[in-house]
């Protein structure tokens, strides 16, 4: 064989190799570059279900124009993403607007659980800055197979919230709707606790987090007025402009209406028994898990035993087991006491 044939035959023989690195069926290139493609493309769909789940959620109608705004998608673009949403069976496309299908909706409700637990985990465990949890849950949101997300869930102690204060679906997809007022339409002098705050815009949503407030917090309005609202927290006072303050939204305080299950488990007395109303909102991450592994599950009965020799911490019984609860801790436990006439 001459030089030159050998030359051809590892041209050919690499041309091959580079031809079947290339168009491998399952590890090629072009199969890779295909699957990310395809990827790309669901996220934006999801994207796209929580866009139209978020203007139902809110009361709005969702549209063309409005879709193609919150996804930054040319109109050409958004046309196309409907059109394939349609032909799956996700949304609804009509005159007066756009909405989701049952089967849209509850893959909707997926995404929305899978980012407010990723919200809630970078917010708790990894302490990532309020400000910026949002766009990374954005990017991790999109892996929602249901016993990754179950996982998640069940390390964090199920929580009820996401940090914003906005409902974490349950793993059947319940979604409840919290009824609750914007901060400027609240009246003055009256108690209220923060239930949400409104991430969008972000630089609005900066704002609200430079000045301290966060969904837990008990509120009063002492000052409104077209130009700002004076609101105290009983320790600071923060003034806020109109604009700021309708993104803060709020509840009545339930432990200043006095309702029944607002009390704290550190209210209670030995002897006295209680039944568990909830963990606090404020109590999130491997600590609520901890306390959920304990038994404090809402309806369990909780007997106060004895305190320590100085006050802290105390005993509590619970399912025939005594533990030790540090004040702090047995201040998150909300409880309802059950009167002695029924111990």
């Amino acid at each position: 064989m001459t030089d030159s044939s050998i030359w051809l035959l590892i041209v050919a023989l690499a041309s091959l190799g580079a031809g079947g690195l290339i168009a491998w069926p399952r590890v090629g290139l072009l199969a890779l570059w295909r699957r990310r493609g395809e990827t790309r493309q669901r996220a934006l769909a999801e994207d796209a279900l929580k866009h139209l789940h978020a203007s139902a959620w809110r009361q709005h109608t969702a549209t063309l124009q409005s879709l193609a705004g919150a996804l930054h998608l040319s109109p050409e673009a958004a046309v196309r993403l409907i059109r394939q949403m349609e032909t799956q069976g996700w949304v609804n496309s009509r005159a007066e607007g756009l909405s989701l299908t049952p089967e849209g909706e509850r893959l909707a409700i997926e995404v929305v659980r899978a980012h407010r637990l990723w919200e809630r985990y970078l917010a708790d465990e990894a302490r990532m800055p309020l400000a910026e949890i949002h766009a990374e849950a954005e990017r991790r949101e999109h892996n929602h197979a249901p016993e990754a997300v179950q996982a998640l869930d069940a390390a964090m102690g199920y929580p009820a919230t996401d940090p914003h204060g906005d409902p974490i679906p349950t793993a059947d997809g319940q979604l409840e709707t919290p009824a609750t007022k914007p901060l400027t339409d609240w009246p003055l002098n009256t108690p209220a606790r923060i239930a949400h705050l409104e991430d969008e815009p972000p630089v609005i949503f900066g704002q609200i987090v430079a000045e301290g407030l966060c969904p837990g917090l008990i509120v009063r309005v002492i000052e409104a007025n077209a130009q700002r609202l004076v609101v105290s927290d009983g320790e600071r006072v923060h003034t806020l402009a109109p604009i700021v303050a309708a993104n803060v939204f709020v509840v009545p305080d339930g432990a200043e209406a006095g309702a029944a299950d607002t009390q704290a488990l550190t209210t209670l007395r030995a002897g006295q028994h209680a039944t568990v109303g909830r963990l606090d909102d404020s109590l999130q991450g491997f600590t609520r898990r901890r306390l959920l592994d304990l038994g404090l599950t809402p309806g369990t009965t909780i007997t106060a035993e004895m305190r320590s020799l100085f006050g802290d911490p105390v005993a509590y019984r619970v399912r025939g087991t005594l533990i030790a609860l540090r004040r702090e801790q047995a201040a998150k436990v909300i409880i309802r006491r059950i009167p002695e006439s029924e111990s």
